[in-house]
């Protein structure tokens, strides 16, 4: 009889999957953190500086495709720089709601956490393979890019909150999508991108909810 523990290979990859689970929901965490001093950081600076941090977070986003899995820290490096950056670059819209409409943005950010937790659990637990939405839900982005883009320059009645629903359905999907990415896999490199992935989809359903409840306002 061996002197050495026996251990299943099926517990050693559930263990790297929980492992994970705890390091990338500690990254979003994080993340979440700097955004909130970034935006803090960032409440007195004009529309210009806004943009300028916007162009420079999505660029750290861009570097994290080519430092994952060269180099750990240097990614986590880029994704703290991300979620600081987009903070700074919301940060004048955010002290504009918080001096006009500040119950809309409370409103907007616990509809949010429901959200997120809702579609997050429902990912994470389904044992259905939810890949096969990824390209369907990448071209219905793209379609409501473009559907953002007309309303800038036409009025449709209604058209902001059919925006804001479609808006919350597909990143209802890519919520499922990631969370269910998040329990396959057993790389723990991933952890920062897989990060950066949720925090994404958390903002944004943020921003969808935030045109909702300031119409209501």
């Amino acid at each position: 009889m061996s002197q050495y523990p026996f251990y299943a290979p099926g517990s050693a990859v559930r263990g790297r999957t929980h492992t994970l689970f705890a390091q990338t929901m500690g990254y979003v965490a994080a993340t979440a953190g700097l955004f909130a001093l970034g935006a803090y950081a960032g409440r007195d600076l004009t529309g210009a500086a806004g943009i300028v941090a916007a162009i420079a977070s999505f660029a750290c986003l861009l570097a994290m495709q080519f430092t994952v899995g060269r180099s750990r820290p240097l990614t986590v490096a880029l994704l703290g720089a991300f979620g600081l950056l987009i903070g700074v670059a919301m940060a004048p819209v955010l002290a504009e709601y918080a001096s006009v409409q500040p119950g809309a943005l409370w409103r907007a950010g616990g509809a949010t956490a429901l959200f997120i937790a809702g579609f997050g659990a429902a990912g994470y637990a389904t044992r259905r393979d939810l890949s096969a939405l990824s390209r369907i839900l990448f071209w219905a982005l793209l379609a409501l890019i473009v559907f953002g883009l007309v309303l800038v320059f036409v009025r449709i009645p209604g058209g902001e909150l059919v925006y804001s629903v479609l808006g919350l359905v597909i990143f209802a999907g890519l919520t499922m999508l990631d969370f269910q990415r998040l329990r396959r896999s057993a790389d723990l490199d991933s952890a920062p991108l897989l990060a950066a992935a949720i925090f994404l989809d958390i903002l944004n359903v943020f921003q969808f909810f935030l045109r909702i409840f300031t119409r209501d306002d």
